[in-house]
This record gives C-alpha cells, sequence and structure tokens, in this order.
C-alpha cells in the first residue's frame, strides 16, 4: 500500500462541488415531524446473541457481548474481540466507536475484530441513545455524554482480568474521531489514539462544510431549532428529520458514497441511524457552541495518528486538527481514498500501521 506520511500540516484540500449547508442547517429546512422508526427503538434494548454483523466473522477471535454504564447511568452495549490465542498474560487493550450515525456492527466492529486478530483486546461500542446502548430518546447525540461513552468503554475493559490497564488505547471513525480526541484530551489513563476519516462534528455543525456557513445563516438556523423545542414540548415528545442517506438526484459525490455504504448490502444494518432512521431535529443544537478541539493540545506527550484519504470532503478535519496537535503526533493521507473507503475497504485501511503504532506506544 503506498500511504502519504506527513509530519507538517499539508496545503488545503480543494474543497469544489462540496455542500455548502451544515449537518445543522440540514436538519433545520425539514422541521416536518417524523416518528422514529419503531423496530430501531425496540431493538436498542435487546441484545443479540446471533452473528449480526455487516462483515464475516473471524475463526481467529473469539467475541460476546458486553454492558456497561458511563457517568451519567446510561446502559452501554458493546462486543467485545479477543485473539483466540492468547496464552495467559495481559493484553493491551482499544476501544472503538463510530462513524458519526453507525453501530458497532459497522465500521467499528470491523475494526475491533480486526485488531483483536493481531493481538488486542477491543471493545467497539454503541454510543449512548443508538444501537443497542440505552438513553431516551433515541437517536440523539451529545458532544458530552459521547465523549464520557469512550470513557466508560475504558473503566470497563481496565476492569478485565486479560487486559493490562496500564497500555489501552482509543480509536474514533468519522463524528467518533473528534469525539475520541476530546476524550484522550481528558482521560489521562489513555496512552495513545487514532482518528479514521475524522469529523469534528462542533465545527461542521456550527459552521458548516469549510466554514461557510455565515452569521446570519447560523442565527437562522438557531432560530429555527429553538423554536422546534416549543412543537416538542407540545408533542411531547422529539420530531425526528427525513430518513438519512436517501437519493433524489444530483447530490454531492460524498453523500452518494454514504448512501453506497449505509443504504446498501455492503452495510446496511437496521439499528443503524444512517441506514434505518434519522437524528432528531434538534440534535444539532449541543454541538452549535461547543468548540469539541478545544484542548487537543493536551494529548501530548501520549502520541496521536491521524488518518484521512487523499480524496475525501472531510479531509481537511483532519488536516487542521494536526495543525493544533502537540507532539508526538502524525497524519497520514491514503492515496486515492475517499471518506467512506475507510470504513470498510481492506485494501485501503492501513491495519499494519495502525497495528505498529499501537505496539510501540502501549
Amino acid at each position: 500500500m503506498n500511504i502519504a506520511s506527513q509530519t507538517t500540516c499539508p496545503s488545503e484540500l480543494s474543497r469544489r462541488g462540496i455542500l455548502q449547508l451544515s449537518g445543522a442547517a440540514v436538519a433545520a429546512t425539514s422541521l416536518m415531524a417524523l416518528p422514529a422508526t419503531t423496530a430501531a427503538a425496540a431493538a436498542a434494548t435487546q441484545g443479540s446473541a446471533d452473528w449480526d454483523k455487516v462483515f464475516p466473522k473471524s475463526s481467529r477471535v473469539d467475541h460476546r457481548k458486553v454492558s456497561f454504564k458511563n457517568r451519567y447511568g446510561i446502559m452501554l452495549s458493546g462486543d467485545l474481540y479477543l485473539p483466540k490465542h492468547r496464552g495467559t498474560g495481559r493484553l493491551p487493550g482499544l476501544v472503538i466507536s463510530g462513524p458519526f450515525g453507525a453501530v458497532k456492527e459497522q465500521s467499528s466492529g470491523l475494526y475491533a475484530q480486526t485488531m483483536a486478530e493481531r493481538g488486542f483486546a477491543v471493545i467497539a461500542f454503541d454510543p449512548s441513545y443508538t444501537g443497542e446502548s440505552g438513553g431516551e430518546p433515541r437517536n440523539l447525540a451529545s458532544p458530552d455524554i459521547n465523549t464520557e461513552d469512550f470513557s466508560a468503554a475504558v473503566d470497563h475493559l481496565g476492569l478485565q482480568p486479560f487486559v493490562d490497564r496500564e497500555r489501552i488505547g482509543v480509536i474514533g471513525i468519522c463524528g467518533w474521531g473528534g469525539m475520541a480526541l476530546n476524550a484522550v484530551a481528558v482521560d489521562k489513563r489513555v496512552k495513545a489514539v487514532v482518528a479514521v476519516t475524522m469529523y469534528d462534528m462542533t465545527r461542521v455543525m456550527s459552521k458548516g462544510y469549510n466554514d461557510s456557513v455565515t452569521l446570519a445563516e447560523r442565527t437562522k438556523t438557531l432560530e429555527q431549532l429553538s423554536r422546534q423545542r416549543w412543537l416538542d414540548a407540545e408533542r411531547g415528545a422529539p420530531a425526528y428529520g427525513p430518513p438519512m442517506n436517501e437519493l433524489k438526484g444530483g447530490e454531492a459525490q460524498f453523500l452518494v458514497d454514504y448512501h453506497d455504504y449505509y443504504k446498501t448490502a455492503r452495510g446496511f444494518h437496521p439499528r443503524s441511524v444512517n441506514s434505518n432512521a434519522s437524528w432528531t431535529i434538534t440534535n444539532p443544537l449541543s454541538f452549535m457552541n461547543m468548540p469539541l478541539l478545544s484542548y487537543i493540545k493536551e494529548i501530548a506527550p501520549r502520541p496521536m495518528l491521524l488518518i484521512h484519504g487523499e480524496k475525501t470532503h472531510s479531509r481537511y478535519f483532519s488536516e487542521t486538527a494536526f495543525a493544533a496537535a502537540a507532539e508526538p503526533k502524525e497524519l497520514v493521507i491514503i492515496p486515492g481514498a475517499n471518506h467512506v473507503d475507510l470504513y470498510d475497504r481492506a485494501d485501503k485501511i492501513p491495519f499494519d500501521r495502525i497495528t505498529a503504532f499501537f505496539s510501540r506506544s502501549l
């Protein structure tokens, strides 16, 4: 695999053709109240003992379901992956989540199983309010609570007798890459962090793609979202936006790429917000006034590895995070890869590089 590695911030990615709307603006333009997917909400509290992942089960890995509470009392659901031939020594551990709107049966589970094949004890978990994890209402995200979810997974993993709690790392994918960096900045137990195809969700929701949203547009969005709160309060339940990742024609290529992962046999999962449901309309509110990566320098002196595709609309998130972070840090650009290639394409995801990074750092 030909991988471009950088130790200084590269030149700015070309932005032609990228939508000039933030996630908040997109949500606010559709204030019609739609019900949450009933099946997805019901499944959130029902664990599955069968293999229900979108990737094949490895014969080299043991797998079991786990559950644990976060600091807010929300019960989280995870999958624990262990190397089948692991000996008697304590293993280095990893916790993984993402992408934003995905479930552990998708990309994070693939990463977890692959890293378990390489000698790590790994938990892939569903964030609060999504998948099989608890929390009401369903299909909601929070920069605070979802950052906490990573630390709760570290709590649980570090209590296992087969894990060396002094050798735990974190991997965050897509929108959970930003959450992972935020979690590691505050949680000094974590010894190293990898963020793959990273989004800063507070930045994109408050400023739009490529920081293109004006103050007037932001103000209008906040006015709409604020008034939506009265509608939700009157109904006694949140309204939901239109189903995620459905195409009508003419969308930007990165939206087509999302559809090709979440809505096809490649990555569809019935519990995934991005596959089979939608977020609450007011979901952006808690992200709009919170810069997620304010303390990224405090990850140092623990090492950070950022991985992004060359041909992604989101590459600038990793580039600016890399520039803001302190050493030791590394930015790896995967030639020819788009955003969702790094969700599941084994020929694109640099697992050897990730393994070497954690083997050296933990």
